[in-house]
């Protein structure tokens, strides 16, 4: 596909621009009526908020104009799980993220309130805060609290399916008589003013707490805790960070990714890569709806390239890749191993191991059988079992009301 499949995908992307340029300028100037006003999410600061994080973790950074308080995490996890917020009542944002799978669906992409596929797998939300750009291709893309408007107001693709019923929507949050209070108590700079931008901003609020930094490997690695983990364990590390296997190239650091913001790292690091996963014409194509960042650069060498997202509770949040393509972590080991993916038949039949615009990090390898468990022992040794159950993060209203 080349500088063609871009040239095919213009419309789509001048349409993701555009809606890029709407999100901004909501999130520039949320509020029209008269009294107080929300600054801008912008500059961004330490977070001083308890995140109940184990002493080696870092805190996040987080908006100086949305603060992390206990009174918007409140709200922000209610409206989080309400399917108020949606078209027609029968999703919310939880629908697409679910705790037991770290935030994620189990999809291979997710689908809105039509029915219609996404061209995405659903990302983890878990450590969210510590990602300097959002989603798995839009490096413009920096803050929850615009990254929100995307799946409420998004019309290509529609997901929650809200454009246009801001007014409906904040009716129905009126009718609920605890959201009065929950609001005046999250945002008495405005009055608990029930508003879109204070919506967004306990929706981030609440996603900035869902930090997974107790798996049995952070025992081990970090907490000096040598009996945390079987000696598979700690033979499949080595493997996964030696130069023979690559994969701590773009996996590495607190987050297992090498996409990280936090107190300790201001200044973010940010990365994309392309891994091989297709090659439809020989010449490194991808699929028309799922280009990479070339969607928003415009860039033939951009074509394919994601943003590795972070590994941790990896074993529960397949099926994998940015599309969902690939069902299982042998089956994802088994891509790397390769050097890429080859497709043999159908309209993405190609060799992804001679992707020219391919990542010089994806060479291929082998392993033995004993190897191969030991690698995947490690990945499973990275799954936060109290993060996956914690009641600070689970459903508000099923022990209340039976919400819908």
């Amino acid at each position: 596909m080349g500088e063609g499949g871009i040239a095919a995908s213009r419309s789509w992307r001048a349409g993701a621009l555009l809606l890029a340029a709407a999100l901004l300028a909501a999130g520039l100037a949320y509020t029209q009526q008269q009294g107080p006003t929300l600054e801008p999410v912008d500059a961004l600061v330490p977070s001083d908020y308890d995140f109940g994080l184990p002493g080696w973790a870092p805190n996040p950074m987080e908006p100086a104009a949305n603060r992390t308080t206990l009174a918007k995490v409140e709200l922000g996890r209610r409206l989080f799980y309400d399917k108020r917020l949606s078209r027609d009542g029968s999703m919310a944002c939880a629908s697409c993220h679910e705790q037991a799978r770290a935030f994620t669906d189990g999809r291979a992409v997710s689908r809105g309130v039509t029915g219609s596929p996404t061209p995405r797998n659903a990302m983890s939300l878990a450590n969210v805060a510590y990602f300097p750009v959002l989603t798995w291709a839009n490096p413009l893309m920096q803050h929850l609290e615009r990254q929100a408007l995307v799946p409420l107001l998004g019309q290509e693709p529609v997901e929650l399916g809200l454009a246009g019923m801001d007014a409906e929507v904040m009716r129905r949050l009126q009718a609920k008589p605890l959201y009065g209070p929950l609001f005046a108590s999250a945002f008495p700079e405005v009055r608990g003013e029930m508003s879109l931008a204070t919506v967004v901003r306990a929706l981030a609020a609440f996603e900035r707490t869902l930090v997974s930094m107790r798996s049995s490997y952070d025992r081990y690695r970090y907490e000096g805790d040598t009996d945390a983990v079987p000696d598979a364990v700690i033979r499949g590390e080595a493997l996964f960070f030696s130069e023979r296997l690559e994969c701590h190239h773009c996996h590495n650091g607190l987050n297992l990714s090498d996409t990280v913001l936090h107190e300790r790292n201001r200044i973010g690091e940010v990365a994309f890569h392309n891994t091989g996963l297709y090659n439809l014409d020989g010449r490194g194509a991808y699929p028309r709806d799922n280009i990479g960042i070339a969607e928003i650069t415009g860039r033939a060498e951009d074509m394919g390239r994601f943003r590795a997202p972070s590994l941790r509770n990896v074993a529960v949040t397949g099926p994998y890749m940015h599309d969902g393509s690939i069902a299982t972590l042998d089956e994802v080991i088994d891509h790397y191993a390769a050097g890429g993916r080859t497709i043999k038949s159908g309209t993405h039949a190609g060799v992804g191991r001679t992707n020219p615009l391919k990542s010089s990090f994806i060479p291929g390898f082998s392993l033995t059988r004993e190897e191969r468990g030991d690698l995947i022992a490690f990945l499973q040794s990275l799954t936060d079992e109290g993060f996956l159950r914690d009641p600070r993060f689970s459903n508000p209203w099923i022990s209340q009301e039976r919400h819908p």
